[in-house]
């Protein structure tokens, strides 16, 4: 997603706000909502705070145009905008001072922000005009995030504060800037050090991470303790389990009051399938004095899932609930509760959990799709037809399954049947990851991207939900081969694709099987890495490249000329079994036998012609004459020619 940088500093010259009394000091607080109000500026431009309900982020900047002290954090905040422009940062600041202070400020600095003046006492307000400079951080909705007063060192606390929103928000490139600014205003700068390293981290710059890690552990008191933690998260994220540990156990006995320390080892623990000690470790890290907002949201939100995976999904909830208190843009944990909620059939709620997440302003392609599921799962809820239809299926597939019928047998068995593949979800193994149903997200990105392509079509998702219910199969019965074979031949799929996903602590690893339902070979292992833990675009077309691949290697398109008029030559396959205009087939010709020893062996086909498709219908394709070593008939067998693009494999 583009960000652009905005900074706005708002110097009011007429106001109207709503929801506040003059004078009232404790009118603006955190987690209420901020006044409304209307400012006029010098350029003639109205800044109106209500226009800004769905901003994902804006601070409000209270200061004294004529007080260098009053002014430096709004300066340095302007000097990092000027240098990460691309950044997505809102500030508008307001002051009380007279007009030609104002514009004295404006001439002397040069910001890159219109001035406005505040006649109207929208300092009082925001209980912002006895104490300045006053900074208040608004999130979504124009709920007040944090209240920051006074200069000196509440620069450094705003600036490390604003760090870790933007750290949130996963802007991890302004979060490091911003950190870095507060780490030099002066001493105390560790936590906004600890800020940057964490923000590094979630770049994926370990290495950038570890340095500044080592930096403060190298320091005494808080330094050492803030460093060494990080160190232990730097650690567990390169797989260093061990390390970890040690490193988290030393912390928690140099600071029992911090928390972070307990997450990291209830993520070893997790990993070693000692999941009831992780659960306490969690919890204890829920209930530490001094742990930052972030880690607190990842500790609530791990417990979550947690509680969630032994279906405890009401406890769940509210565990998530807590973390986004804590995050508000926390996407991850808004997704995980909507997955709580899909899995009591309850899709509206799931739906608003989702649309929740979207709301934040950070670009969440999971919430996407997770989304257009739920609404999917919501149409078919209503639609009765489809419903009873389904049921009926379902019956069906499952008496089959439990009888283990496979579907009848086809009588032509050289011409291809359109080529099905269903999904099966994948086991979750490794670290406990900050998001639920990587599965559900991977393989329904994965359909839309085949369906696409017109060579595949996959296996219902609805169906196979119902299916799976019907027949009581949870992901340990799946992780059965047998078993994944006998559904993927009731649904009349001629590859399943399973397999796991490992969570690392730096990113996960996916492996998938293509399952030949006929043969029960493996047709194809494919490896992927996510680096981010969570797989984007770029992952998606790189695993949908492979399985195309392997389909068309391995199960190439076989017809038969069905009539020959001069060049043109019509087949008996169509759009329903894949083929798209530029397909191109080879004609072959049975070779001769050979005898050896008493028996008869079967001729190696020859290629007597080429034919490239230049019209698709539904069961029935229109070919031109590439080449041909003789005049082409009827009832000619005729297979796909591989494109040299997808080479040998």
């Amino acid at each position: 997603m583009r960000h652009t940088m905005r900074v706005y500093v708002c110097i009011a010259a007429a106001a109207m706000f709503l929801a506040a009394r003059p004078g009232d000091a404790s009118a603006v607080q955190e987690g209420g909502k901020a006044p409304l109000f209307s400012l006029k500026g010098l350029d003639g431009k109205v800044y109106s705070l209500a226009s800004m309900e769905k901003s994902p982020m804006l601070v409000l900047y209270f200061f004294d145009a004529s007080s260098r002290p009053s002014q430096e954090g709004l300066l340095s905040l302007d000097g990092i905008a000027k240098r990460y422009r691309k950044a997505d940062l809102t500030v508008w600041g307001v002051t009380a001072s007279a007009m030609p202070k104002a514009q004295d400020f404006v001439n002397r600095t040069r910001p890159g922000f219109p001035v406005l003046l505040d006649t109207a006492g929208v300092g009082d307000a925001y209980g912002a005009r006895q104490i300045l400079p006053s900074v208040y951080i608004l999130g979504p909705g124009l709920k007040v995030l944090d209240v920051i007063q006074g200069g000196g060192k509440s620069m450094a606390v705003m600036l490390t504060r604003l760090a870790e929103r933007k750290l949130q928000q996963k802007d991890t490139d302004l979060a490091m800037a911003l950190g870095d600014a507060a780490a030099k205003t002066g001493p105390g700068g560790e936590k906004a050090l600890a800020v940057k390293g964490y923000a590094a981290l979630k770049a994926g710059r370990v290495d950038q991470a570890e340095k500044t890690f080592a930096e403060l552990a190298r320091g005494k008191g808080k330094a050492e303790v803030l460093g060494k933690e990080g160190l232990a998260a730097v650690y567990a994220h390169r797989g260093e389990t061990d390390k970890a540990f040690e490193l988290a156990s030393q912390v928690e006995r140099m600071a029992p009051e911090r928390g972070y320390a307990h997450v990291v080892k209830a993520d070893v623990l997790y990993a070693r399938n000692k999941k009831s000690e992780a659960m306490k470790e969690y919890e204890a890290a829920t209930k530490k004095p001094d742990t930052d907002m972030f880690q607190k949201a990842l500790a609530y939100n791990k417990l979550g899932r947690l509680h969630a995976s032994v279906k405890d999904y009401k406890t769940s909830r509210e565990l998530y609930e807590k973390a986004v208190t804590l995050d508000p843009y926390y996407v991850e944990a808004m997704a995980n509760k909507g997955l709580a909620y899909e899995k009591e059939g309850r899709w509206d709620k799931a739906l608003d959990a989702y649309r929740e997440g979207q709301a934040t302003g950070v670009r969440d392609d999971w919430t996407r799709i997770l989304a257009a599921r739920a609404m999917e799962m919501m149409e078919y809820q209503k639609d009765e037809k489809r419903r009873e239809r389904v049921d009926r299926l379902v019956k069906e597939l499952s008496q089959r399954f439990r009888e283990q019928k496979r579907a009848p047998a086809r009588e032509d068995t050289w011409t291809s049947p359109p080529m099905v593949l269903g999904f099966v979800d994948f086991q979750e193994q490794g670290m406990l990851s900050e998001r639920d149903g990587m599965s559900i997200v991977l393989t329904a990105q994965l359909a839309e991207n085949l369906k696409a392509s017109g060579r595949v079509k996959v296996v219902d998702r609805v169906l196979l939900d119902r299916l799976l219910e019907e027949l009581n199969l949870g992901s340990s019965e799946l992780a059965d081969g047998d078993t994944a074979l006998r559904l993927g031949r009731v649904l009349a799929a001629r590859v399943l694709a399973t397999g796991s996903i490992v969570n690392l602590g730096g990113g996960a690893v996916v492996t998938m099987r293509l399952l030949d339902t006929e043969t029960t070979s493996v047709a194809k292992v494919i490896t992927l890495r996510l680096p981010t833990g969570a797989p984007d675009q770029q992952d998606v077309f790189k695993l949908n490249r492979q399985i195309l691949e392997t389909l068309v290697r391995e199960y190439p398109l076989r017809a038969y000329v069905v009539e020959v008029k001069g060049d043109e030559v019509m087949i008996n396959l169509g759009s329903d079994q894949g083929v798209v205009q530029g397909t191109r087939f080879e004609v072959l010709e049975e070779g001769p036998q050979i005898e050896f020893k008493g028996r008869k062996l079967k001729g190696t086909p020859k290629v007597v012609g080429v034919l490239e498709v230049v019209r698709v219908e539904p069961g029935l394709s229109w070919c031109r004459v590439i080449s041909s070593d003789r005049p082409l008939a009827r009832e000619d067998k005729i297979v796909e020619k591989a494109p040299q693009a997808l080479g040998k494999g």
